[in-house]
């Protein structure tokens, strides 16, 4: 069986879930825990898109005997699942922009205004590359079940 794929779908998701990768990176974590694994979630999802996109690109789907178009649904269905979960973690330490935690000095929200802004921007960006995973989910699942 010859595999099929749509490059077009991973490279979007790469440069959305990169969008991701480097907004998290940049705001200050006040909650490692949530933002945790959405750094994890969308650097493991970065490197393996682009080590399978490699797989593609060089031909090597066509030497290794295996059912892709199997793997490329249950690749697709995984970080879907994931993504979708750093969505809304991301969401949720988003939300907290209000909370207030004490300082020696005075009561001040958890997030400042900036880093709100930055995690507003990483939680519209992974819901985007949600959507984007869940996109290449529906396309991997039409060419696995014909």
């Amino acid at each position: 069986m010859k595999p099929t794929f749509s490059g077009i779908s991973v490279i979007s998701v790469k440069l959305l879930g990169g969008l991701v990768w480097i907004l998290v990176a940049s705001s200050n974590v006040p909650l490692p825990l949530l933002q945790g694994w959405v750094m994890f979630v969308s650097v493991t999802a970065f490197f393996f898109s682009l080590l399978f996109l490699g797989l593609f690109l060089s031909g090597m789907v066509t030497q290794i005997n295996a059912n892709w178009n199997f793997l490329d649904f249950a690749y697709h269905f995984v970080v879907f699942v994931f993504y979708f979960g750093a969505f809304l973690l991301e969401a949720a330490a988003t939300s907290l922009h209000d909370l207030q935690c004490n300082s020696t000095l005075s009561l001040q929200p958890l997030l400042s205004d900036s880093q709100y802004r930055i995690n507003v921007a990483a939680t519209v960006f992974a819901f985007m590359t949600t959507a984007c995973y869940g996109c290449s989910l529906g396309l991997a699942l039409r060419r696995w079940r014909p």
